[in-house]
């Protein structure tokens, strides 16, 4: 068993995971926004960052978030870990809960948005009206502060940009989303991953933490906001 005495990472002055937990099977972390989660070129991603700074020769990579967004990310630390992680993704028997906001007000306060995507231009990704294999999204919206809204949400899919296509259909892109809303100039992309909840070996766990950077995440109207959601599982979500 590796000893875990570091709580977090820092390189170059700046934070790039919070270790959230750990054991024989797997890693749980807090990403910081900007860093992704696979390497960049020669640049190591979280998963290498990771491994060093915990001690371990490799860690596995289970799921992945984009390099604007923070939060939750599991990695494995077995190879039959990561087959059995990486199977309750695929058979959607990991309950994912986000946070997003935006500086515009979307077309329905609460739903679903559903469909197929399709690659765009630049890099982006689009929602397509067809519903053969689509991304399925859920979401609530309320009001944080003026001109900005604030959104808890629950994929039931994994699509590439899947949550940043969902806000921008809506009309409400991200805050400080490169791609989906451009003229924005932001301090970070306002997308965090806020809980993984899953059952792993006859036992349901759970984890979450709250954003660790962002001016707009860190505001007291956020705080309040959040208090209201410290159990998204527990939402109504409607039925599909």
């Amino acid at each position: 068993m590796v000893s875990f005495s570091a709580k977090l990472c820092v390189t170059s002055g700046r934070q790039l995971f919070q270790l959230i937990e750990h054991n024989d099977d797997y890693v749980v972390v807090n990403k910081a926004p900007g860093i992704s989660v696979q390497a960049d070129g020669e640049k190591p991603g979280l998963l290498q960052v990771a491994a060093k700074a915990l001690g371990f020769e490799k860690l596995y990579p289970v799921h992945r978030l984009d390099k604007m967004t923070s939060g939750v990310v599991i990695m494995a630390v077995t190879p039959s870990a990561n087959s059995q992680l990486s199977a309750l993704f695929r058979n959607r028997a990991m309950e994912k809960y986000y946070l997003a906001l935006s500086d515009a007000k979307p077309r329905k306060k609460q739903g679903a948005v559903i469909g197929d995507m399709s690659k765009a231009r630049r890099g982006a990704w689009k929602l397509l009206s067809s519903r053969e294999n689509p991304a399925v999204t859920q979401f609530f919206c309320t009001s944080l502060a003026p001109k900005v809204r604030f959104f808890i949400i629950k994929p039931h899919t994994g699509k590439t940009h899947q949550i940043r296509v969902a806000l921008r259909s809506l009309g409400a892109p991200i805050i400080g989303d490169p791609l989906y809303h451009i003229a924005d100039q932001a301090d970070r992309g306002y997308l965090h991953a806020y809980c993984l909840r899953f059952e792993w070996q006859g036992t349901l766990k759970s984890y979450q933490c709250l954003p660790a950077s962002g001016e707009l995440f860190s505001n007291t109207a956020f705080t309040e906001v959040m208090k209201d959601y410290r159990e998204p599982w527990a939402l109504p979500w409607p039925k599909l």
